[in-house]
């Protein structure tokens, strides 16, 4: 609908009340029709913002120096925060309402002062959050939010100045509140007719994960592609199927593992695309990861500890949390779960060749802790490389997609069949076994 046609409307609807509700009202509908032809667009936008009772963040920026740096973020109205402080590494946590960010892909890559970089998302159900990465120690000098005045939007101010180690600790005993628990209402039992899985796409709301080339975040990557392989697993009607998370919102890597063993999952996959700064057009393929105290390799042990910061990144305290790898491989119970977990991911990898580019070694292990259900079977698929300019095309298109869920319904297939010697569930599929399809021929 034009603006023009929208004053028009108004228009009409101050001539059929104004008799009615006397000429208050009417002169106030007629300055917002005004106001409506005289804003455009953007002031629409904004009354759309206010209407859905959400701030609307749409410039960030950082002020001042090594001595005392500034962050200030615009807002289109005033919300309540807290900020809090988080060691190990120097982190400050903003917690606010359910902001919606209209800012630049680039936003918070770069930072200056005390402020090295910083991030922004959703943390939890209507709740968002920004961590500010510090160079060192700091203080929270002043925190306010300034409410709009003429033209200027409401704007959130954070100063910060350097401070010692043992006033920062201090300062940190209170952690930053948690993630809300998620799957609390989840329950299942052992007995059931159907395995039950649990699909676990990678990062989520604050944390993007992977970048890719042209911007392509792995957390919507993984969402996308998790939520079609549930819908195949259901569509096959041999599966029941649960999700760590269905939405652009953060997950500790705790509450997934909970999540996991709260319903007794009998398998957990766990979702995540990689990236590499060195030899990004060579590093392509998709993996499989099993969990293991000691590193397969190198490449292995990096990545672990990638996906191992995500907690770090979203701003949680990890000061009392426990070692999760060492303590649960060191515990025989475990065993047999691990050993269930390498038999999925050999059936996996087994069924991935053929269908896409693998890496070399595909099946590797290291310290996953989202990996660590001593009960639970558990594998990460690394679906490819963001860094790979064909990788991330790829990974884009219907055609790939419905070729990776395929291979991955198979597998699966293959696993529980062999696990619980079914023989019903046998490989159905028709997967081309050809090393580059017409698919990745177009993409090149």
């Amino acid at each position: 609908m034009t603006i023009i046609a929208r004053m028009t409307g108004l228009l009409a609807l101050v001539a059929r009340l104004a008799p009615a509700r006397g000429p208050v009202l009417a002169s106030g509908l007629v300055l917002a029709a005004g106001l409506v032809l005289a804003g455009g667009p953007a002031l629409a936008e904004q009354a759309s913002g206010s209407a859905s009772g959400q701030a609307v963040a749409r410039e960030a920026r950082i002020a001042g120096d090594e001595a005392r740096t500034r962050f200030i973020m615009d807002l289109s109205a005033p919300v309540d925060f807290a900020v809090s402080t988080l060691s190990d590494p120097y982190r400050v946590v903003i917690d606010l309402p359910h902001v919606n960010f209209d800012l630049p892909a680039t936003a918070g890559q770069d930072g200056r002062g005390l402020i090295t970089a910083w991030r922004f998302g959703m943390f939890a159900a209507g709740k968002s959050r920004i961590v500010l990465d510090a160079s060192g120690p700091v203080a929270v000098d002043k925190s306010f939010v300034l409410p709009p005045v003429s033209d200027q939007p409401a704007r959130l101010v954070l100063d910060l100045v350097g401070t010692s180690r043992e006033t920062f600790l201090e300062t940190a005993k209170t952690p930053a509140p948690q993630a809300a628990r998620k799957g609390d209402k989840l329950t299942a039992t052992r007995r059931r007719d159907k395995p039950l899985i649990v699909l676990d796409p990678g990062h989520g709301g604050i944390d993007t994960g992977a970048r890719g080339t042209t911007g392509t975040l792995e957390k919507a990557i993984v969402l996308d592609f998790a939520r079609l392989l549930r819908d195949r697993l259901m569509a096959s009607g041999r599966y029941e199927v649960r999700m760590t998370r269905d939405e652009d919102v953060f997950v500790p890597l705790r509450e997934r593992v909970r999540i996991a063993r709260e319903v007794e999952a009998d398998l957990l996959l766990s979702i995540h695309a990689d990236s590499v700064r060195i030899g990004r057009d060579q590093v392509r393929g998709a993996g499989v990861y099993t969990l293991s105290e000691t590193a397969s390799d190198e490449i292995a042990a990096a990545l672990a500890e990638r996906e191992n910061r995500s907690d770090v990144i979203a701003g949680i305290d990890l000061a009392n949390e426990p070692d999760d790898v060492t303590d649960i491989l060191i515990d025989l119970a475990r065993q047999e779960t691990k050993k269930f977990s390498f038999l999925f991911a050999r059936t996996l990898v087994d069924e991935l060749r053929g269908t896409a580019q693998l890496v070399k070694n595909p099946h590797r292990s290291a310290g996953f802790r989202v990996l660590t259900a001593h009960d639970v079977p558990s594998a990460l698929v690394e679906l490819g490389y963001l860094s790979n300019r064909l990788d991330e095309k790829l990974m884009t298109t219907e055609e790939w997609r419905g070729r990776m869920t395929q291979a991955l319904v198979a597998a699966i297939d293959g696993y529980f069949g062999r696990r619980f010697g079914d023989g019903a569930m046998k490989l159905s599929h028709t997967t081309a076994v050809t090393a580059k399809t017409d698919a990745e021929e177009q993409v090149e």
